[in-house]
């Protein structure tokens, strides 16, 4: 006789038949427990730490964006201040101010083929190193002409710093928040912005000779840390699979991914993905004489590229003491007091921004930035036309403005560079962003370089009338031409532009990628 549930084994021994063992049984062994917590343990420790080491390295990256928004913010102070020293036309001022954008395009072209034969990591730190140079020559310029050989030396350092910044970020983030840390250049420019603002204000006080060159020269600190940050932050796994480096690619991985499933996951993708590429066909090549696919993807990256400043936001930025002066400011100082604000809205909002669009997506920011930015650049233009200087005028004037750079740290600013970093093939990523920022920095030039004649010509009101028309073009242009990245590997984006079927009706499901991969 035995006890119900107990029966003899054929070596005589004890068993508990009648108790089903495995996964789904409720008496678990002491010993089983502890396992299991310490194993969710290591687990949830190991979430932690990566996910502060990625956030490290995209903060890291994001510095040489801080170069270009304070460049952007502490001219439209400085150029004052040059005006009164070195007795420049107004045709200088717009060369001054405008050349940067125009030759940062040289360091984005250069740029991209730079981060293919030396890395990602190597060509951040050699644009902090010209700009160095650049802003060094700028604050002991004696003239325009070496003033100018000083803003051309940044140019470059800031064209090489814009372009490769988003693809490395992209290139190592986890799929999940890989739309939130893209986002982190973006932020920084807006941090540049608005210390170039604090900056104006605060050495506003010294002499005309004096004082716009210590605004230039606080530009150098943040190249400083960029030094420091090459030792600390690791290579692109993209581009240690491109030179055969596996198992470094592998290593920066899993400090990069959550669990090791996702890393061979993530390896294996990139290796098809690198093995696929034609590397018989010269890059630039494959860019000039794109396939269907390429081409799409160019129209999607450069497009959003050049909307995103053709709406005149570097105008804005650059030139807003002359906007409020327009409404009525007079004052100097409360005129860099109300670009401080604008600086604020700009930097303020775009957290917004690194907040929803992993969660909502970027094809729903780009429709409120733009369709937000449409409303306020056409309030502009009409409170300039319209309405008398005063206390009103200024108000609204003010409120448009912050409003406009709101609205754009909210979509259009941060998802541009989102989507030109996760949209192309890794063997044509680097130089086809580079491509991308061309346009960009192109259309930045271009509209910085001539909106003061313009406005001069049909008034800054009749101007911003422009930008709101261009606006409103950019909101069809997203419809028509702008997919849903959000949630996909960027293995799986590169499937989902392989078929016009992805655009039809403007909107992009998960499902896609599935549809896809059954083809």
């Amino acid at each position: 006789m035995g006890m119900a549930g107990v029966q003899e084994n054929g070596h005589g021994e004890m068993g508990l038949s009648d108790f089903p063992l495995g996964s789904k049984n409720k008496y678990k062994r002491m010993d089983s427990e502890f396992t299991d917590d310490d194993d969710q343990y290591q687990l949830e420790r190991r979430k932690k730490s990566t996910r502060k080491y990625v956030f490290g390295c995209a903060v890291f990256a994001s510095l040489n964006n801080v170069l270009l928004g304070y460049d952007v913010g502490v001219m439209s102070g400085a150029i004052l201040f040059i005006q009164q020293d070195l007795k420049i036309t107004e045709v200088q001022q717009e060369v001054l101010v405008g050349v940067l954008s125009i030759i940062s395009l040289i360091g984005s072209i250069a740029g991209g083929r730079t981060s293919d034969a030396i890395g990602r990591k190597w060509t951040m730190g050699f644009a902090a190193v010209i700009f160095q140079i650049g802003a060094a020559v700028m604050t002991i310029a004696p003239s325009f002409e070496i003033l100018m050989v000083g803003r051309i030396l940044a140019g470059v350092g800031i064209g090489f710093g814009v372009m490769i910044a988003p693809v490395y970020i992209a290139e190592i983030s986890p799929t999940i928040a890989r739309g939130s840390l893209t986002s982190f250049p973006e932020i920084f420019i807006n941090l540049g912005i608005l210390l170039g603002y604090v900056s104006n204000y605060a050495f506003s006080g010294l002499s005309a000779h004096i004082s716009w060159r210590v605004m230039l020269a606080v530009g150098i600190l943040p190249s400083v840390f960029i030094g420091v940050a090459l030792f600390i932050i690791p290579e692109s796994p993209r581009w240690l699979v491109l030179q055969n480096r596996v198992e470094e690619a592998r290593l920066v991985l899993m400090k990069t991914n959550e669990n090791d499933s996702e890393v061979e996951e993530r390896l294996a993708e990139i290796q098809q993905a690198a093995g696929t590429a034609d590397t018989d066909k010269p890059v630039w090549r494959e860019l000039l004489s794109p396939s269907p696919a390429l081409r799409r993807m160019l129209i999607t990256g450069i497009g959003i590229q050049c909307f995103q400043q053709i709406t005149g936001i570097d105008a804005t930025v650059y030139y807003s003491p002359a906007i409020f002066k327009a409404a009525g400011i007079e004052d100097e100082s409360k005129l860099l007091a109300a670009t401080v604000a604008v600086g604020v809205s700009k930097t303020a909002f775009i957290l917004i921004a690194i907040i929803l669009i992993d969660k909502v997506g970027r094809k729903p920011l780009l429709y409120v930035s733009t369709i937000g930015m449409t409303t306020c650049l056409l309030g502009v233009g009409i409170t300039l036309l319209l309405m008398k200087e005063g206390s009103i005028s200024i108000a609204l004037a003010i409120l448009f403005v912050c409003g406009n750079v709101a609205f754009f740290s909210v979509g259009i600013g941060p998802v541009c560079w989102v989507l030109t970093s996760e949209i192309f093939p890794l063997r044509l990523r680097a130089q086809a962003s580079g491509l991308g920022a061309v346009g960009n920095r192109m259309c930045s030039g271009l509209v910085a370089m001539s909106f003061l004649s313009v406005s001069r010509a049909i008034t800054v009101g009749g101007t911003f009338l422009i930008f709101s028309v261009i606006s409103a073009l950019s909101v069809a242009f997203v419809y028509k031409h702008v997919p849903e990245t959000k949630g996909k590997s960027l293995e799986q984006i590169e499937l989902l532009f392989q078929d016009e079927y992805t655009f039809q009706g403007g909107e992009v499901q998960l499902g896609d990628v599935e549809h896809l991969v059954q083809k």
